[in-house]
């Protein structure tokens, strides 16, 4: 609407400048002689006012209505007064019109609007580039065909053929296939992820090399990406401590314009100044001081920052809560499924003289192939994690109650715990059982493996820690923030986790409905505190804490709670958090003072207080100078895009 206001009106407003006074007091020679040329540009000024201006007008109406006068009255007062007085001029008052000055203020108005658009859809455009990741159709197995049907035909249970390359319509579960799956847009993992049967997908991720076949689980609103789309719309939207203080701002710096466009006209006119120079002076005051960039200031920094926090994978549901995220003083995460990966691992082992730890690994994994047993796949994804040729079995055996046994490239091994070595009269070298003592302290499971008597190794099985937990700790160390663990397990496992990650304070043996308690302890201490959880016993103290973050693979009780949702289980997001909120803050903090700022100079020169010295500001280079700081405040949020989080 604006782009379009713009271009009609700039090319009413090139005849209304040819065929006025301005521009011929300034070449020295008359407006080229047409019939009726002197109704030019009063015909065309009026025409801008009331098509270009009448936006304008209708937005100060509704400010008013709202009791809350601002940007769109000032504009309104000003190009009202220098219509008014251009008509009684034309009409037979004394004085100079002032036709151009007011075509060009409503045309360079429109200019400064359609960049301020731009500019905030721009930045929107996350939510409209999510909606595109969404292939229009969907190919549908039948009993004894695939038919092409509509995303919106989709219901759950439905099973779809996903082929190479081809976006997936819905979110679900895979039944068959294997295939890596790019989850950038949703996660804002940039390594695509393996999937195969009984994994999960979703919607608008787009598949890989391989075909999948695929159940459906969720469609249209109840799927992953409409509930992120969800959320940043809803962020967008909400509002934020820095925004009440620019409304606030906006609100003041209107009654300043108006109060100062009323004293210049008094003083302007007991110095009995020309009545136009006086009209063009309040004009002048009235579009220098709109706050147009003030009201731009805040909401595009939140546009950016929500769209560029959704494309890495933080999405903010409450702006308050991202807004508190820069004055943290601690950080409390759960540990299982947070800083862990809820996961049973071979988080240590020692091979016997002779014996290489990998290939300890690699047998151990081979005997413990067929088995079902919690220990037996911590071998297994262990084994798989380092990349080892597992060989294939023969002879399987269960030992109930004490572990397994299996016959590996024509030798016969046991694996097991101390029930195993005790049935066996097996002792582990001293070094194997010093390992398996201090294991044992840190809560550890320990199992050996076991040839001939002889004891090969021994591995310490417990809930692994993420890779990504130890850069996770330094960087909030980094920042001088205090990192704090929650968890329900014993206080020798929590302290052998905070030891490993180098945490600051634990508390261990909490249980599910003490955990907001804790939250409220640190506050006690004048913390601003943060809780990083996925639980559904998390959801308290997401609650109660300053900031709640949800680690977004967890439930959607957590989910719910947090006021930030990560949407990978990466706990270096929570760093990457802090860092765009003291981005976007700096920013707000930029944008407010240059937009109240450049109104100590502006609004006097407006006034003229510079006119002895032959300084001067009319209207129209009023209107670019104020629709200039609003385009100086729409850049400076742009460079948020250039933050590294």
């Amino acid at each position: 609407m604006f782009r379009d206001k713009f271009w009609l009106s700039l090319a009413l407003t090139i005849p209304t400048i040819v065929w006025g006074h301005m521009l011929a007091q300034l070449t020295g020679s008359p407006p080229p002689a047409v019939p009726g040329g002197r109704w030019i540009a009063p015909v065309f000024g009026t025409i801008v006012f009331f098509y270009g201006g009448w936006v304008f007008l209708q937005g100060a109406a509704r400010e008013m209505r709202d009791r809350l006068p601002g940007m769109m009255t000032l504009i309104s007062l000003a190009i009202t007064v220098a219509f008014i007085f251009s008509a009684a001029v034309t009409l037979g008052y004394p004085g100079m019109p002032l036709w151009e000055e007011l075509a060009s203020l409503v045309t360079v108005m429109l200019l400064g609007h359609w960049i301020e658009m731009r500019s905030i859809f721009q930045a929107q455009g996350a939510v409209t580039e999510l909606a595109k990741l969404l292939p229009d159709t969907a190919l549908r197995e039948l009993e004894d065909r695939t038919e092409e049907v509509p995303i919106s035909g989709l219901r759950d249970g439905d099973r779809l053929l996903i082929r190479p390359g081809a976006g997936v319509p819905a979110d679900g579960k895979v039944l068959s296939g294997n295939s890596s799956v790019d989850e950038a847009m949703i996660s804002g993992e940039s390594r695509p992820v393996k999937k195969s049967e009984g994994d999960l997908v979703v919607a608008g991720t787009v598949n890989g090399a391989g075909a999948l076949r695929v159940e459906v689980t969720g469609t249209g609103a109840n799927t992953a990406l409409s509930r992120i789309m969800r959320l940043v719309e809803q962020a967008q939207q909400s509002r934020s401590r820095a925004q009440t203080l620019a409304d606030r701002a906006a609100f003041c710096l209107t009654l300043v314009a108006v109060g100062t466009s009323v004293l210049t006209a008094a003083v302007w006119t007991a110095l009995r100044a020309n009545p136009a120079f006086t009209v063009e002076r309040v004009v002048s005051v009235l579009v220098v001081a709109c706050p147009h960039a003030l009201g731009l200031a805040i909401p595009l920094v939140i546009a950016i920052s929500t769209t560029l926090g959704a494309r890495s994978g933080l999405l903010v549901r409450d702006r308050r809560g991202f807004e508190e995220a820069r004055n943290l003083d601690a950080v409390v995460f759960d540990k299982t499924g947070t800083l862990t990966l809820a996961e049973q691992r071979v988080v240590s082992m020692l091979g016997a003289v002779g014996t290489a730890e990998d290939e300890a690994l690699r047998l151990a994994a081979a005997v413990e192939r067929d088995s079902e047993h919690p220990v037996a796949r911590a071998i297994i994804a262990s084994a798989a994690a380092r990349g080892l040729d597992v060989p294939t079995v023969e002879s399987f055996r269960a030992i109930p109650g004490h572990g397994a046994e299996a016959s590996v490239s024509g030798r016969t091994l046991q694996i097991g715990g101390p029930n195993l070595l005790r049935s066996l009269n097996a002792t582990p070298a001293s070094s194997l059982a010093e390992m398996a003592t201090a294991a044992s302290r840190r809560g550890e499971s320990t199992v050996y493996l076991v040839e001939a008597g002889r004891v090969l190794a021994v591995f310490a099985i417990a809930d692994a820690i993420r890779p990504e937990s130890r850069e996770a700790i330094q960087r909030l160390h980094g920042a001088g923030i205090e990192v704090v663990m929650l968890t329900g397990d014993t206080q020798a496992v929590a302290a052998s986790v905070a030891l490993d990650l180098g945490i600051d304070t634990v508390f261990a043996e909490v249980l599910p409905e003490h955990k907001a308690k804790k939250i409220t302890e640190l506050q006690a201490k004048g913390k601003r505190v943060a809780m990083v959880g996925d639980g559904v016993n998390d959801a308290p103290a997401l609650v109660t804490a300053d900031i709640g973050i949800a680690i977004g693979a967890g439930t959607d009780v957590a989910v719910e709670a947090g006021d930030i949702v990560l949407m990978r289980s990466d706990p270096r997001d929570v760093s990457r958090i802090i860092a765009l909120s003291k981005a976007s803050y700096r920013k707000m903090v930029q944008n407010l003072w240059w937009a109240v700022g450049y109104n100590v100079f502006a609004i006097p020169l407006a006034a003229g207080v510079l006119n002895q010295q032959g300084i001067l500001l009319p209207p129209a280079a009023a209107a670019l100078l104020m629709s200039a700081s609003t385009v100086i405040v729409a850049l400076n949020a742009q460079l948020l895009r250039r933050e590294r989080l």
